[in-house]
């Protein structure tokens, strides 16, 4: 199944564009029904924000597809890395845009990377078993001590259910580093606004977004 497939690189990135362009189709439109559908968002129409989300997303899901046939190469691996990067891209706007990880999104996703690991692919099946389960319960373990110590609630389980996701394609080793660079890009991200005044003190930050990018550059061996 990830065996190299004999086309040249002009054409892996091409079908790794096309592979993007289809997938973003149906995400396009679950980024649009969701929400709603979980009675988050009640406008008929899109707004400015979900419009620039989306041309984002349009326009980030071929390139990143493109960075997975070139380091994957021309095989089955690239085109699981690339509905992997996908799926994570439609998760970190659907957040962006309204503060939720869709349980419709992120448990598929979670057991596809069990699936796709059978064989080793982005880490071995025991890794990816255990990179779930503490990916899991890691953050929810967070949030429930920050429930204790201050009454709030600081992260969802959603965000608990996507680092269990990207526990299940990379393997528990690769969570620290995940961690480490969504909580450090997410706290830069949250002091430029604070700064810039576009953020007010105590509002609430969804973290989905800097997991997902973080989760990408470890995907890509970045």
């Amino acid at each position: 199944m990830w065996a190299v497939w004999h086309i040249d690189t002009a054409a892996a990135l091409l079908a790794a564009s096309g592979l993007a362009l289809a997938l973003a189709v149906p995400l396009s439109m679950a980024a649009w029904r969701l929400p709603r559908a979980l009675g988050a968002v009640t406008s008929a129409m899109p707004s400015v924000a979900h419009r620039r989300l989306r041309l984002a997303f349009l326009a980030a899901g071929p390139l990143l597809a493109m960075c997975c046939a070139w380091r994957f190469g021309a095989t089955g691996a690239a085109a699981a890395a690339i509905v992997c990067a996908m799926v994570l891209l439609a998760l970190a706007w659907i957040d962006a845009e309204t503060g939720l990880l869709p349980d419709r999104l992120t448990i598929p996703l979670l057991w596809l990377g069990l699936l796709v690991n059978l064989h080793d692919t982005f880490a071995p099946l025991a890794d990816a078993v255990v990179g779930a389960a503490a990916g899991y319960l890691t953050l929810y373990c967070v949030q429930a001590l920050f429930l204790w110590l201050t009454g709030r609630h600081g992260l969802g389980f959603g965000d608990c259910k996507l680092l269990a996701a990207l526990g299940a394609w990379l393997g528990w080793a690769s969570l620290p580093r995940v961690l480490l660079a969504a909580a450090m890009l997410g706290l830069a991200v949250a002091l430029a606004r604070r700064l810039a005044g576009n953020l007010a003190a105590g509002a609430a930050v969804s973290f989905g977004p800097y997991l997902a990018a973080a989760g990408l550059a470890a995907l890509l061996g970045l």
